[in-house]
């Protein structure tokens, strides 16, 4: 079983920054791609930003330029550094990796998710 948990989400005002952690832990044996996904209230959970084993990032269009996807292979642990915050960024952000296992097999999981607030 793997665990994802994420920290760092909270309340910041438009023009503030915050960093999200998620860490990975359990029975892994690698983790391919990792990345950050959100969903606004009374709205599709979309894409932020993903990065692959290898440091390749993907990021969407509307956080381009503000929000970095990193991650430490080390610590099985992936970062979003976002800046420049607007109130539309405002949406419960959730971790996920592909994990392999130590019998090779590999699964999507997905963290609780953690909630970033962007308001005066």
């Amino acid at each position: 079983q793997v665990q994802l948990v994420e920290s760092g989400g909270g309340l910041v005002q438009p023009g503030g920054s915050l960093r999200l952690s998620c860490a990975a832990s359990g029975s892994i044996f690698s983790i391919n791609t990792m990345g950050w996904y959100r969903q606004a209230p009374g709205k599709e959970r979309e894409l932020v930003a993903t990065v692959t084993s290898g440091g390749s990032t993907n990021y969407a269009d509307s956080v381009k330029g503000r929000f970095t996807i990193s991650r430490d292979n080390a610590k099985n642990t992936v970062y979003l550094q976002m800046n420049s915050l607007k109130p539309e960024d405002t949406a419960v952000y959730y971790c996920n990796a592909g994990v392999v296992s130590p019998f090779l097999q590999a699964r999507d999981y997905w963290g609780k998710g953690t909630l970033v607030t962007v308001s005066s």
